[in-house]
């Protein structure tokens, strides 16, 4: 769990530092800064799915698990019961002290949050980081991503503030899950299932690009479910083949 640790540490590091300078920074700046996070997302997300696309048994199997997955998630609201819970707690910090501008700021903040822990959790470091370190205590992949998220925290901090901390504990639990995963069974994460996950969290992480960009809301949040229907078609492959 070193890595993850340490990965964790440099998001809280990089936020605290990113939100000192938050307020020198010119809207000017903030929007280089936006279109910049925006460019990168759709390169990192389109990058992670097209790499993994050849690798995957399964060619149908993302688009099946983005359309589940969508489906469930809209359901459930997940995106819009995000937003909500970030916009009551930012209200409990500023009450008193409403306006259209702080309406605009909540909202940002929501989605700077969904931003940041897609990318922070939903890449090929971040997932394949813990799993490496769990099975030969190789923490390189994780040291890698600690430095990215190091340097990404600060440019999202210094748009949105110090409540992007809260994308810390989403990632040690993200990555843990997979650390401890990995340890209680080493062949619970296959190369095939790992592939998988991959494509679907490349796609969404492109969404989120899209919506740094101004060019599409694709509420990426509510596509979160997705990423659990490669592992329920596993789970009930190995089952039906036992």
């Amino acid at each position: 769990m070193i890595g993850t640790i340490v990965n964790t540490a440099t998001i809280i590091a990089g936020t605290i530092i990113g939100s000192i300078l938050h307020r020198g920074i010119k809207e000017k700046y903030k929007q280089v800064l936006y279109t910049g996070l925006g460019l990168a997302s759709l390169a990192i997300g389109l990058n992670a799915t097209i790499t993994n696309i050849p690798k995957s048994q399964y060619p149908v199997l993302f688009i099946v698990s983005i359309a589940v997955g969508g489906v469930i998630g809209t359901a459930l609201d997940i995106d819009g019961r995000f937003k909500r819970l970030v916009d009551k707690s930012d209200k409990r910090r500023n009450s008193g002290n409403a306006s259209p501008k702080g309406d605009a700021h909540r909202s940002r903040l929501a989605d700077g949050l969904s931003t940041a822990i897609l990318l922070y959790c939903i890449g090929p470091l971040s997932m394949l980081g813990p799993v490496i370190s769990a099975l030969k205590g190789d923490h390189t992949f994780l040291f890698t991503n600690a430095t990215l998220d190091f340097v990404s925290s600060m440019v999202f901090a210094s748009t949105y503030g110090i409540g992007m901390v809260l994308a810390a504990p989403v990632l040690f639990c993200w990555q843990g899950m997979f650390y401890l995963i990995t340890k209680i069974s080493s062949s619970a994460i296959s190369d095939s299932l790992m592939a998988e996950l991959l494509i679907v969290g490349g796609l969404m992480i492109t969404g989120s690009g899209l919506g740094l960009l101004n060019l599409k809301d694709c509420k990426t949040l509510n596509l979160l479910p997705s990423l659990l229907v490669p592992v329920v078609w596993f789970v009930a492959k190995a089952l039906i083949g036992c």
